[in-house]
């Protein structure tokens, strides 16, 4: 769906722009799209890679366990439906501590197998089920102490104090993810309410304790 609204905008352009006779100003805006993205891409290489090799420092100086374990009862909290020790545990608590510290890019991969993991307890593989939508909404809010990716951006662009977001953006992160836990928590009581109610409980039929007696002619 998403490939196809990017489509769509391309051709509305590009008819836009041969009715009025800008097709040369199309053109240019078109090469300087793509030189500013190959350019901010590498401007991102550099941080994205120093990030995660921090990470993978942190990793094996036991502090991304220490994140985990404190990190671990909001995820009971957030996910009550998934049991204890199931993978996808593991896997959601990568994907947070990577977009607390602001690497999307690297959280990612983590968020998809947290997905992959959680389809495994789906008793309808064509329905989300809450946990899942639980962690899209995480994502989508997320909170994050130091936004590593917008600030490689504001370098690459040469902004004179790239570092100057880093309090808003946690101000903004924190009201959305507050926002989007509510909103998932409101979600779930109303699917609970909407649920219908269980077929009754079968009447078992009620025999006689005194015995029975035969009838002689």
């Amino acid at each position: 769906m998403i490939n196809g609204i990017w489509l769509g905008m391309i051709l509305i352009g590009f008819v836009f722009a041969a009715v009025n006779g800008r097709m040369d100003a199309f053109t240019g805006a078109v090469f300087d799209g793509a030189k500013n993205g190959v350019t901010v891409s590498f401007g991102l290489i550099s941080v994205l890679v120093f990030w995660m090799g921090i990470m993978r420092v942190a990793e094996d100086a036991g502090l991304l366990k220490k994140i985990a374990r404190v990190l671990g009862p909001i995820v009971s909290f957030l996910f009550p439906d998934v049991p204890k020790g199931h993978p996808a545990i593991g896997y959601i608590l990568s994907n947070m501590s990577a977009n607390l510290l602001g690497l999307g890019n690297a959280a990612t991969p983590m968020g998809i197998k947290a997905m992959q993991e959680l389809q495994t307890l789906n008793p309808d593989k064509e329905t989300a089920t809450p946990a899942m939508c639980t962690l899209l909404a995480l994502n989508t809010a997320s909170i994050t102490l130091i936004p590593a990716t917008l600030i490689a951006i504001r370098l690459n662009y040469g902004s004179a104090d790239p570092a100057a977001i880093v309090g808003t953006t946690l101000a903004a992160t924190a009201v959305a993810t507050l926002a989007a836990v509510a909103a998932d928590r409101l979600c779930r009581r109303m699917a609970l309410l909407r649920k219908p109610p269980g077929p009754p409980p079968a009447v078992r039929p009620v025999h006689s304790a005194l015995p029975h007696s035969s009838v002689k002619g």
